[in-house]
């Protein structure tokens, strides 16, 4: 407090109740730290009102005064609410700032408890200070070990993780790890074989089987799992090398109409754009059809990795189909693909809910006669009026977004046709797809020069927070997105805004609204004429506006991580530093999953975290069935990242690059005919963490 000045005091004092001598809390505090013997902590009350009140009670018949901080207003209110409700909030005091810890002196009889301490969470402190990139927790972070946590030994099979300890080894000091099995049996694993350890994890979070260790169980589990995952990997590698079988069409390579688009784009590649941009042209110029995915971030510079792919193939004479989720994302890639390919021989055309029937019967017309080039559209492209005379390209934008039904018609269109697709955040079965390696894929993650990172936080539906976050981006001339998805009330929810921001100009929008007043209200905000957009995920993909830069997402908890990491990419487009807040009831009533899922998305606020984010998604819900249901039961009872490794293993042996038959040691002591997946290092030298290093 001395570092105040008085001017700062008295600002201070307008947040408390009247009741509440300022000057006096503060001596209370300085003399208390005076007088430490004399405190004790706040008790441990584990959320539980009933001892809460029992304590309170207990307190104000021995002469205490009990006062309970916390900072946020609609916290306040609740828990007074709910302390008069059971009849003993009426002589509690409540106070709008908060300490560390909460206290008791028991010579002044007060009592000081902090709400955080109440409902056991952390006690937030705002700090000024950046924190750099290499301060910042990495994906390896999130996934380190605490003593007491499950882990698989891939030799060994699940135990417990003991922590680091030292071990004396001829005479030196080593760090290993310790391992604890069934009936407190120990192994310690040396430095050396990390590898050989993994986190356990299950899609149903349940806790697994510990197992003993020299029984043979685990090899049976291990041996089991790999024989049934054989039968799953070999009809997966016999769907995908049906498609190497089948002829494709090869494209010329590069001729100079396309090396002038590509000089036209008005931003400098990014290492990653450029690769991505290679490996595509490369897979459309050999003779098999191309399945490859897109990995980039939302604004990282997909789209134009899809019109070059979609000029190639129209230089070579071929149609090129655009397939995207919504109506909004149709018209936004027709207004991109028309400005960027303006000046090429290019027909364009698209298709969605904003035609009319005359409208696609005549697009339908022209496409089979050939005189349609490039064909953006919604679902309705899957339909049977549309018949390309020659289709050459099919692009998939959000893959995640279509359903079974739609997929399968996608594959029948796709079976002879180059194939990309294009996602920020890929659903777990497609990413586990491409890791396996059964499909290609490219990562854009180096972010466009100038780009800030989106600041997102988790906040309560709190009417004075909004009002100051609203204010605070309409006062630098910005623009704002309040994402509500439920059409049902949705118009309640503008009504609710305009109370709070009465001078705001509010629009509102969503999927169900005559397509004519759809497409003129998203026109108008884009010019600038409505300050805030209610909307519905609607503008999830593809609608890009540089002035909007901050965004509230309610009811969070009730989307998925792809959801929330797709609308969060509608800010932050341009060079002007986006916020993204995402309203949540009480922390405490949300399920693990949604907590992991908030969790996730306000810590992988970097850019290029799109592919964390999605494989974080993949720890969250599992990788789903990837061709039928039999695998689930393994990933309960071994955990996600060795099942991982066994499916590896399972598909290396398959397709035959490890063949355990063929590996023989020659006279050298050289492995040959094979390759070995792993190795043991044994050392005789020091090898551990000092503390006075620490």
């Amino acid at each position: 407090f001395e570092n105040h000045g008085e001017e700062e005091y008295v600002d201070f004092t307008e947040q408390l109740p009247e009741s509440t001598l300022f000057w006096d809390f503060c001596e209370d505090i300085t003399y208390n730290r005076e007088n430490a013997s004399d405190v004790i902590p706040q008790p441990a009350f584990n959320k539980n009102f009933e001892i809460l009140c029992r304590d309170i009670t207990n307190r104000e018949e021995n002469g205490y005064r009990v006062h309970i901080l916390s900072p946020q207003l609609n916290q306040t209110v609740r828990l007074k609410q709910i302390l008069e409700e059971t009849g003993v909030g009426a002589n509690v005091e409540f106070i709008s700032i908060s300490l560390h810890e909460g206290y008791i002196s028991n010579t002044e009889k007060q009592c000081w408890y902090t709400d955080h301490q109440i409902f056991e969470r952390y006690h937030k402190i705002v700090t000024k200070r950046e924190v750099t990139s290499s301060e910042r927790l990495t994906l390896n972070d999130l996934m380190s070990f605490n003593i007491g946590d499950y882990v698989v030994h891939i030799d060994h099979g699940v135990g417990r993780f003991g922590g680091l300890v030292r071990t004396d080894i001829n005479g030196k000091m080593q760090e290993a790890i310790k391992l604890t099995y069934k009936d407190g049996d120990v192994i310690f694993v040396s430095i050396h074989g990390i590898h050989r350890i993994s986190r356990y994890k299950s899609a149903d979070g349940a806790p697994p089987k510990i197992y003993k260790l020299g029984s043979k169980s685990w090899e049976k589990l291990k041996n089991n799992t790999k024989s049934k995952v054989k039968d799953i990997v070999a009809d997966l590698i016999k769907l995908y090398s049906e498609r190497y079988s089948v002829p494709g069409y090869a494209f010329a390579p590069d001729d100079y109409l396309q090396q002038e688009l590509e000089s036209s784009f008005m931003y400098e590649d990014t290492p990653d754009q450029h690769k991505a941009v290679e490996d595509v042209k490369k897979d459309m110029e050999d003779n098999h059809p191309m399945d490859r995915l897109i990995c980039g971030d939302v604004g990282f510079g997909k789209t134009e990795v899809a019109i070059r792919a979609a000029f190639k193939a129209v230089a070579n004479g071929k149609q090129v189909a655009v397939l995207v989720p919504t109506t909004i994302l149709a018209l936004q890639h027709y207004h991109t693909f028309r400005s960027r390919l303006n000046d090429f021989p290019c027909n364009i055309e698209f298709i969605s809910r904003l035609k009319t029937a005359k409208e696609v019967r005549e697009i339908a017309q022209r496409l089979r006669e050939g005189k349609i080039d490039i064909l953006i559209g919604t679902h309705r492209i899957l339909g049977k009026e549309i018949i390309f005379k020659d289709l050459g390209l099919l692009v998939i934008d959000e893959e995640q977004k279509f359903g079974v039904s739609a997929k399968e018609k996608m594959r029948m269109l796709k079976k002879n046709v180059d194939t990309l697709t294009l996602t920020a955040t890929p659903i777990p079965r497609t990413l586990q797809f491409s890791l396996l390696g059964a499909r290609d894929i490219s990562i854009i993650s180096t972010p466009p020069p100038n780009r800030i990172p989106i600041h997102t936080e988790i906040i309560d539906f709190d009417p004075d927070v909004i009002k100051e976050i609203i204010e605070t981006e309409l006062e630098r001339r910005g623009q704002v997105y309040f994402i509500h998805n439920r059409v049902e009330d949705i118009d309640a929810v503008a009504d609710q805004i305009r109370l709070i921001c009465p001078k705001a100009r509010i629009c509102v929008a969503h999927g169900q609204m005559e397509p004519v007043e759809l497409e003129k209200k998203i026109l108008d905000f884009i010019d600038g004429d409505y300050d805030i957009l209610v909307s519905t995920t609607i503008m999830e993909n593809g609608v890009d506006i540089p002035n909007a830069n901050t965004m509230l997402i309610n009811r969070a908890q009730n989307f998925g991580l792809s959801d929330l990491h797709q609308l969060r990419g509608r800010v932050g487009r341009s060079n002007v530093k986006a916020y993204c807040y995402l309203i949540v009831p009480s922390q405490a009533i949300l399920s693990d999953d949604a907590r992991s899922r908030l969790n996730a998305i306000e810590t992988f606020s970097d850019l290029g975290s799109g592919f964390n984010i999605a494989m974080q998604d993949l720890d969250i819900r599992g990788a789903g069935n990837l061709l039928g249901a039999e695998q689930s039961g393994f990933i309960a009872e071994m955990g996600f990242e060795t099942y991982q490794k066994i499916l590896s293993e399972a598909m290396s042996e398959l397709r035959g690059e490890l063949d355990a038959d063929e590996i023989t040691p020659d006279a050298g002591g050289v492995i040959s005919g094979g390759w070995v997946s792993d190795c043991y290092i044994d050392t005789d030298i020091e090898a551990f963490i000092p503390d006075d290093y620490i």
